[in-house]
């Protein structure tokens, strides 16, 4: 009895797995072709989110360039009284500074969205230049009010 229910169980699950392994070619292609739709929705997608990605960032940083030109300008009229070798010495630091920014606004310009990978290394490098910025600036207006 055993031995029947055993082998009734393997010709069922033989048969099934024929059945499923018997797909037409129709149903295979259809299958493909709606694989591929899926996919390239999916990349629309992640490619608008990577354009939405860039422009906001690109929209933070010009406005932070902006901040940095301000600033510049701003403490430019509060060393204007200074001695005139203390003048000289900031004038010269903040050209500098006014070149990296400027730099930096340019770099910002030119970029090319050319993949997720490259993107990425951008963002990093360019937050960080933007973070060096503003920590020279603090410790040369720091300097300053001593």
């Amino acid at each position: 009895m055993k031995k029947t229910i055993l082998i009734l169980a393997l010709i069922v699950i033989t048969a099934g797995t024929i059945f499923i392994g018997c797909r037409s070619s129709s149903e295979k292609v259809e299958n493909a072709e709606k694989n591929l739709q899926e996919a390239k929705q999916d990349l629309s997608i992640a490619k608008q989110d990577s354009v939405t990605e860039y422009q906001k960032f690109k929209l933070e940083s010009e406005e932070k360039l902006a901040a940095h030109e301000k600033s510049i300008a701003e403490f430019k009229a509060r060393i204007a009284t200074e001695k005139k070798e203390d003048k000289a010495k900031y004038e010269k630091k903040l050209a500098a500074l006014e070149l990296k920014n400027s730099d930096m606004k340019k770099r910002l310009e030119d970029y090319k969205e050319d993949g997720k990978d490259k993107w990425e290394k951008f963002k990093s490098e360019f937050s960080h230049d933007m973070d060096e910025f503003g920590k020279t600036f603090k410790n040369l207006t720091v300097k300053n009010s001593k």
